[in-house]
């Protein structure tokens, strides 16, 4: 499976390691930087993320800053693109089962490097259920 990652400067530790952990687990990893602590502008990221998931280079996205919410609001102008900020691994089950989220979203700033693996963990491997929630997720695009 391919994933499409990003983060800005206050995610690019956290983007790292979950970089690191993807590639160990069998992941092809396109990352759209950023590759270093330099303080840059996350919509940069978040935009060349949410094109690779839109165009189906990839099938899922991951993005990371400080809080997290940056990067959702980003993501989310895109047209096809559900973008969830999690913060917890039942955030992140609920994303895929009910939202059929596409891009899971990480605040660096509020969870751990270990927390943001195992948020990504149940991201990556929680399906979605369908039924009432196709109905929902198809009136989400403007």
């Amino acid at each position: 499976m391919k994933i499409a990652i990003g983060s800005d400067h206050a995610g690019f530790e956290h983007k790292e390691a979950l970089k690191k952990w993807l590639m160990t687990n069998g992941y092809e990893v396109n990352d759209f930087g950023t590759h270093s602590l330099d303080s840059v502008d996350y919509p940069d990221f978040a935009d060349s993320v949410s094109e690779s998931v839109e165009k189906k280079e990839v099938e899922l996205g991951v993005l990371v800053c400080g809080s997290g919410n940056g990067v959702a609001i980003t993501a989310n102008k895109h047209q096809g693109i559900r973008a969830a900020l999690c913060w917890k691994e039942e955030i992140a089950a609920l994303a895929r089962q009910h939202n059929n989220a596409n891009i899971v979203c990480i605040p660096a700033r509020f969870v751990s490097q270990q927390e943001a693996e195992r948020i990504l963990e149940v991201f990556l491997h929680t399906e979605f259920e369908g039924g009432r929630h196709s109905r929902r997720v198809e009136k989400i695009s403007c």
